[in-house]
């Protein structure tokens, strides 16, 4: 899991990506709300850590600019303890979680697990068009041109989580962790099963949907003809 750390107290976040790291987290640092900003909006990370006091750009507001861009990864708030009214409000603009400062890092670890273990939960805003697709998550209808299926929830949620996740590599881990939680016993078979299943409804189609496997790494979804 990659979780992105935008924090300016140098201290607090080495001592924080330290403890990660211990716990096998894949972590990148971000010292300002631009930059941090700017990393999130790569859409690679599986969670943020994001404090509210920043230099260049408020947390608050770099949150607000995340959920109006349509990123949707989970983000724990850290605030200070008399900051009830920004704890409300960074909930309401779309904040997952918050956590007060001082905190012991065993809390923070506690949050990340529990936010992890969310199941990925379909998208009911409209439809999600990628290449010469639509797929409706009201109906998890899937239709090329004149061509449609419906499809079992697991691979609708996959072929959610790749369209969200479209033209970057999205590992096995990744995937176990988003569609069956961070608990579960799935193991790289189910999603290996799940993949070619999905692959094979897109062929029936007659996509130009490509599931890429990139080896070493996992899945890639991409608009264009060819195989592997």
């Amino acid at each position: 899991m990659r979780i992105l750390i935008v924090e300016d107290e140098k201290y607090i976040a080495e001592a924080i990506a330290q403890v990660l790291k211990q716990n096998y987290y894949t972590v990148d640092l971000a010292q300002d709300g631009e930059y941090g900003l700017d990393c999130a909006l790569s859409n690679i990370y599986d969670m943020i850590v994001l404090d509210i006091m920043l230099p260049k750009k408020e947390g608050i507001t770099v949150l607000k600019e995340l959920r109006q861009d349509g990123i949707k990864t989970p983000v724990i708030l850290l605030t200070a303890r008399d900051q009830t009214e920004e704890k409300v409000y960074g909930l309401d603009c779309g904040a997952d979680d918050y956590l007060p400062k001082p905190f012991h890092t065993d809390e923070l670890l506690a949050r990340l697990r529990a936010l992890s273990r969310r199941p990925l939960e379909l998208n009911h805003q409209g439809i999600q068009s990628f290449g010469d697709v639509q797929f409706n998550p009201h109906t998890l209808l899937l239709v090329c041109g004149t061509n449609e299926v419906i499809l079992p929830i697991k691979e609708a949620q996959l072929l959610e989580l790749l369209i969200y996740r479209k033209n970057t590599v999205v590992s096995k881990e990744q995937i176990i962790e988003k569609l069956w939680g961070y608990d579960s016993e799935a193991e790289d078979n189910h999603v290996e099963i799940h993949v070619s299943l999905l692959r094979k409804k897109i062929s029936q189609l007659k996509s130009n949907l490509v599931i890429r496997t990139i080896r070493g790494a996992g899945y890639l979804l991409q608009d264009g003809k060819g195989g592997e």
